[in-house]
């Protein structure tokens, strides 16, 4: 970790030297959070020291860290840094145990959340009074830097600290929620409160709804953005895209994540830690053309299916050439994430019944939030049926988040 830290201390050292005759940014769309703090909000601090939240992603328009704009503020104290999963700088595998550490070109100290513990201690909070939450949302409830927030919130409330959630787009819009709503049966890290998967609200929108509907109760400040529009996707802010983790590179990841990145549990490779993270899905054996013109026969909208093969390089299948489909977003806007992972699981089962393995339900239940899924599919159910039952509860949801939105 600490040849890690040399390496990326050098890096930015680097390209601090270049940027003074690297060309700007092009104008965004849009007002982050994050700059609407370090313009105007920051005075409101009062001269009380921050810790700070964030990754790779906590970035201005301009591509500039918020712990490095925040630091060159000396009105500011700063006592401590927080990464997620993926930890610092957003290269450690999912699931991977991320270490505390001290950061050599700033000195601070750089808590790991996803290490020894995944909530701060009051160790870790020693000496700060407000914590600033600074991280690129994906719009997944799956995605893991939701529930770091929770547990930052749940935290600060233990430690009598302050939390300002400093706003974010979210880059697969804010205008469609699609099921299930979690089930608190199945509650754990990839989904804390019964929100639905894809739920349509930025970082801080679900902030102000874990703090008030779900009963945290810390002291909370979000800081919006300015110019965000719930009906736009990542390219209408135009906005720079910083890799979120290994496996989301590029924005339109955010599209297909919702679709294939919980369709490993039931025995589906979604083609992570391959060329095209998120964009596959198929097995060993599996007749990639069949699978393609099932779905394709489907007439779902906004995306268009073709065969593929692709052979992992690590992991369960690394070496084995896997077969399948490949997703080709048409139309970002009407391409239904959440159907079409149903779509997919279905069509499986249709054309390769052999290669739907259902039996993992403790895996398969936590990643959706509920049972519902498994057992359409173990009891036949169709796809619209499947999805269809989850309707009422997306319905439920849409009106509980409507106090909370901001924008």
């Amino acid at each position: 970790m600490k040849r890690l830290s040399f390496f990326l201390s050098v890096a930015l050292s680097i390209g601090a030297m270049a940027a003074g005759n690297a060309a700007p940014m092009p104008p965004a769309a849009i007002t982050l959070g994050d700059e609407v703090f370090l313009k105007e909000t920051w005075r409101e601090l009062g001269g009380r020291c921050v810790g700070i939240v964030t990754n790779q992603t906590g970035v201005t328009s301009q591509l500039d860290t918020i712990v490095d704009a925040v630091r060159r503020n000396s009105q500011i104290c700063v006592r401590a840094i927080y990464s997620p999963e993926h930890g610092l700088c957003g290269d450690r595998p999912a699931g991977s145990y991320v270490a505390s550490y001290a950061d050599e070109r700033s000195g601070l100290p750089v808590y790991s959340l996803y290490g020894k513990t995944r909530k701060p201690s009051t160790e870790m909070l020693a000496g700060v009074d407000v914590l600033l939450f600074d991280i690129q949302d994906v719009g997944d409830r799956a995605y893991t830097y939701i529930s770091t927030l929770a547990y930052v919130m749940q935290a600060a409330k233990a430690a009598h600290k302050e939390v300002w959630v400093l706003d974010r787009p979210n880059p697969i819009g804010g205008d469609v929620v699609e099921g299930p709503v979690l089930d608190s049966r199945f509650a754990s890290f990839v989904g804390l409160y019964p929100i639905a998967l894809r739920h349509g609200m930025t970082i801080a929108e679900l902030a102000k709804m874990f703090n008030d509907k779900f009963g945290i109760g810390c002291e909370l400040r979000t800081v919006p953005m300015r110019g965000w529009k719930r009906s736009m996707l990542w390219p209408d802010t135009r906005l720079a895209w910083v890799p979120t983790s290994p496996n989301i590179p590029e924005w339109d990841t955010t599209l297909v994540y919702p679709a294939t990145g919980l369709i490993d549990a039931a025995g589906i490779n979604n083609g992570a830690g391959y060329t095209k993270p998120f964009k596959e899905a198929g097995a060993y054996e599996l007749d990639g053309q069949k699978l393609t013109d099932y779905l394709n026969a489907r007439g779902l909208p906004g995306v268009h299916f073709r065969p593929t093969a692709w052979t992992p390089p690590a992991g369960f299948w690394a070496g084995k050439t896997l077969t399948g489909t490949e997703l080709v977003i048409t139309d970002p806007h009407t391409f239904r994430t959440v159907r079409t992972a149903v779509e997919i699981l279905s069509a499986v089962r249709a054309t390769s019944p052999g290669t739907l393995h259902l039996t993992k339900s403790d895996a398969i239940d936590r990643d959706w939030g509920t049972d519902t899924l498994r057992r359409g599919l173990e009891t036949g159910l169709s796809a619209d049926e499947i999805v269809r039952q989850w309707e009422p509860g997306v319905r439920d949801f849409t009106a509980a988040r409507a106090p909370y939105l901001l924008y």
